[in-house]
């Protein structure tokens, strides 16, 4: 497995994240609470964008429909809503990430 480095840690604050790619698979990279986390950026119910959602509580909430994703785990939390039904979710594909100075990097491949 190879390391990429997506940021500084200084430009990665608590609570916000980035997106990069690599070879054509786009990632999300977080801070949650001073522990960088990385998960697969399209949500696994509908491809939803999920650097345009709404980070709470470790959490993110793909802007689509809703479901919700551990991004310390990338576990879902909770399902997809469309109209009144709730849709099961796969979990969201973990990245290992570690820091080395002021670089975060995320492990691909």
């Amino acid at each position: 497995m190879a390391s990429v480095k997506v940021a500084d840690v200084g430009a990665l604050q608590p609570g916000n994240l980035i997106k990069f790619e690599h070879n054509g698979e786009a990632i999300l990279v977080a801070n949650v609470d001073g522990t960088y986390c990385a998960i697969a950026n399209s949500c696994p119910h509908a491809g939803g964008d999920l650097s345009r959602g709404v980070i709470e509580e470790g959490t993110v909430t793909c802007p689509q429909h809703g479901a919700r994703f551990d991004l310390r785990t990338g576990r879902n939390v909770g399902g997809a809503k469309i109209l009144l039904m709730k849709i099961l979710v796969q979990d969201a594909r973990r990245f290992p990430v570690t820091v080395t100075g002021d670089d975060v990097l995320v492990e691909v491949g």
